[in-house]
């Protein structure tokens, strides 16, 4: 089922009724789900991520904008009629009843036409079970199982009424991080063998990058970003974004841009030809730094972290936004623990320059494995509308 969010805002009373006025949780939210994707909502708490998904499902409705399920405006319609699954952060079982008989519970709220026989319901119960592979504890109540077997209970109810669209508000927020590891591989399994589309609500960057086809960042009730979920680690489009997504964190300097150099602190550590002269911040990924005797960046060190196949170097910069850079590097690189300094070279393609007052990206040649010459030919076609040069051998031919 392909869902659109047309322009979809939520504002709420200001509680405080001194201030009065309202306040915006969601603003201008627009996206299209394609049929069968699993989407990722990322983002803090209080960016609008679940009031998102609550309005998916019908628990909220949305102050401006449309919600389609296909060429179905859903936006007036009631939950129970949309043909949603929805799986809640607290899983909300009932604790008398057992494994089966919550399962089941959704296909004994059917009436009429969808009314089903009791042999039916347990039927399909069962089958809901058997996908998320817990048949052999349904006649186990909630305080019997562990948080993982009790996700995949509310999970299998979500499954069981065969809806349309599959809702998860950070359901794995409860589990240690062994099990949210499973946990997580096990919905990924589930979404693709029943195709239905999913969305998955989260504010850990690692789950959604590794289970979605999509990620949707959100910041402040707006989408700051929406990509593949490489894509938009490689190429984040503002500093938030970029310092959102990766573990560890992107480094992030206080720089400057002259004459098609860029500067942290007093020093000229990298080309960024095509970059426009000014401040910036300077973003650089731990895997971006280049242990060399001759490196242009000095740093001070603070520890030298052995972790088997990589090393983990902590040091300061002045003109580091934070308190402690990190710098992930081959275990084979030679660092003097004994020394004072640590210096690197930049990976240019694992650097990124924003604006200082937008924080919008700035593009530069050589943030790419492209050449320069190469960027300029690709944009130059498209600008002109040509076709790439490949298919124009090949038409030639």
């Amino acid at each position: 089922m392909k869902i659109v969010l047309e322009h979809i805002s939520k504002r709420y009373p200001n509680r405080d009724k001194k201030v009065g006025g309202l306040v915006t949780a969601v603003e201008d939210f627009h996206l299209t789900i394609p049929d069968g994707k699993l989407i990722a909502l990322l983002g803090p708490s209080g960016c609008g991520k679940s009031t998102t998904l609550n309005m998916i499902c019908g628990l909220e409705e949305p102050t401006e904008g449309k919600i389609w399920f296909g060429d179905t405006d859903v936006t007036n319609l009631s939950p129970e009629v949309r043909g949603v699954g929805m799986v809640f952060q607290s899983y909300a079982l009932y604790p008398h009843l057992t494994a089966l008989q919550n399962i089941m519970f959704p296909l004994e709220n059917l009436k009429g036409a969808d009314k089903l026989s009791k042999e039916e319901m347990v039927r399909r119960a069962k089958e809901a079970a058997e996908l998320v592979q817990i048949s052999e504890y349904l006649e186990r109540r909630p305080s019997q199982m562990s948080g993982g077997q009790q996700q995949r209970v509310a999970i299998a109810r979500a499954l069981v009424k065969m809806p349309k669209v599959l809702l998860l508000d950070e359901p794995l927020s409860n589990l240690d991080a062994r099990l949210r590891l499973s946990t997580r591989e096990e919905i990924r399994r589930i979404q693709r063998e029943t195709g239905i589309t999913t969305v998955f609500v989260t504010h850990d960057q690692e789950e959604a990058m590794s289970i979605s086809d999509e990620i949707v960042v959100m910041n402040r009730a707006v989408i700051s970003q929406v990509g593949k979920p490489q894509h938009v680690y490689d190429e984040p489009e503002n500093l938030f974004v970029s310092k959102f997504l990766g573990t560890p964190p992107i480094n992030v300097f206080e720089g400057y841009v002259k004459n098609e150099k860029l500067f942290i602190g007093t020093q000229e550590v990298l080309d960024v030809h095509g970059a426009p002269d000014g401040e910036v911040w300077a973003g650089v990924r731990p895997e971006g730094f280049i242990p060399a005797d001759d490196g242009p960046l000095t740093c001070h060190l603070v520890a030298v972290e052995r972790m088997g196949r990589d090393t983990s170097v902590v040091a300061t910069h002045d003109a580091y936004d934070g308190v402690q850079m990190r710098a992930i590097v081959s275990s084979d690189a030679r660092i003097d623990v004994a020394s004072d300094i640590v210096r690197f070279r930049i990976r240019p393609e694992k650097c990124r320059l924003f604006d200082r007052e937008t924080e919008q990206r700035i593009h530069f040649f050589g943030e790419t494995m492209e050449e320069p010459a190469d960027v300029m030919a690709r944009e130059a076609r498209a600008a002109a509308g040509a076709r790439p040069a490949a298919a124009e051998s090949e038409a030639t031919a």
